[in-house]
C-alpha cells in the first residue's frame, strides 16, 4: 500500500513510533463514554491501537489522500471514516447525541481551536486526550500565578480535570518538528455547575488576558464598569493571579447590575 507524504500546508507530522502511539491510546479511560472520535489520523498509526475500532471509533481527516489510505487500511471502518475539517463540522451530525471521547495527534496550527471547540461541546465530550506542541500542552495544564497561565488554561480547567501525561521528542515524527510535543488528557468535571453567565465569562477572561500586564481594572475598562464596582480589590490584580473560581466571581460582580449607565 502506497504511503502518504506529510503535507506542510496541513501541518502534518506523522508519528512513526508505534510504542508512543500505543501509549497515547492507553490514556483513554472508558468509564463515561463508549465512542471515540480521532482527529487527523493520517495513516492510522494511532488508530490501530484504539479499542473497538470497528464499530465504536470514528475518524475525521482533512487530507483526501490520507482518507483513501485509511479506507484501504481499515475496510471495516469505511462508514466511519469522514473527510472534513473538525473545526467546521456540526458535531451532532457527525456523532449523533452519544457521549464520546476525542483523541489525536493534533496539527499544531489548529490545536488550540480544537480545545476551544471541545469546551463548547463539553456536554457531549467527557474525555479528551491527545498530542500538542509541548508549550501548548503545558499552557493548558498551567496553574494560576505563572507566565504561561492564560485564556486556554482558565477555560479548560474550569470544565475539565487536566493532566500532563508525557513528553514526546521530535525524532519520532516524519518530518521531525522543531519543538518537543506533549500529550495531555482532559476529564470532564462531575456535577460541575458554572453558576454565572457563560458568554460574559468567556468575554471577561479573553479581555483580561489580551492585556495581561495590566490590572483587571484597566483590561476591562471598555466594558464601562462603574467606579464603585472597580473599587473591589479583585480589580487590582493581574489576570494570571485569578483562578477559574475567581473569574466566575468577577463575572457575577460585573453582571449583577453594576455596570455604569
Amino acid at each position: 500500500m502506497k504511503t502518504v507524504s506529510p503535507k506542510k500546508k496541513l501541518g502534518q507530522h506523522f508519528l512513526t513510533d508505534l510504542s508512543i502511539a500505543e501509549k497515547i491510546a492507553k490514556t483513554l479511560t472508558f468509564d463515561s463514554f463508549d465512542r471515540v472520535l480521532e482527529i487527523g489520523p493520517g495513516m492510522g498509526v494511532l488508530t490501530q491501537y484504539l479499542p473497538w475500532k470497528e464499530n465504536k471509533v470514528s475518524l475525521i481527516e482533512l487530507d483526501s489522500e490520507s482518507v483513501l489510505y485509511l479506507q484501504a487500511a481499515y475496510p471495516s471502518m469505511v462508514g466511519s471514516i469522514h473527510e472534513g475539517d473538525f473545526l467546521k463540522i456540526d458535531i451532532p451530525t457527525l456523532m449523533g447525541t452519544e457521549q464520546f471521547a476525542i483523541i489525536g495527534n493534533f496539527p499544531y496550527n489548529i490545536s488550540t481551536q480544537i480545545v476551544f471547540k471541545t469546551i463548547e461541546n463539553r456536554a457531549q465530550i467527557p474525555f479528551f486526550s491527545g498530542m500538542f506542541q509541548k508549550e501548548v500542552a503545558q499552557r493548558i495544564c498551567e496553574p494560576p500565578g505563572t507566565k504561561k497561565y492564560g485564556i486556554l488554561s482558565v477555560l479548560t480547567q474550569l470544565f475539565y480535570e487536566v493532566k500532563y501525561e508525557f513528553t514526546v521528542l521530535p525524532g519520532v515524527f516524519n518530518p521531525p518538528p522543531k519543538v518537543d510535543s506533549g500529550v495531555i488528557s482532559l476529564k470532564r468535571k462531575v456535577d460541575f455547575s458554572l453558576d454565572c453567565n457563560e458568554k460574559l465569562l468567556f468575554k471577561v477572561v479573553k479581555m483580561s488576558f489580551q492585556q495581561r500586564r495590566k490590572t483587571i481594572r484597566n483590561s476591562l475598562k471598555t466594558l464601562g464598569l462603574s467606579k464603585d464596582l472597580t473599587e473591589d480589590s479583585i480589580f487590582d490584580l493581574r489576570p494570571e493571579k485569578l483562578s477559574g473560581a475567581d473569574f466566575i466571581a468577577l463575572t457575577n460582580k460585573i453582571e449583577h447590575g453594576q455596570l455604569s449607565t
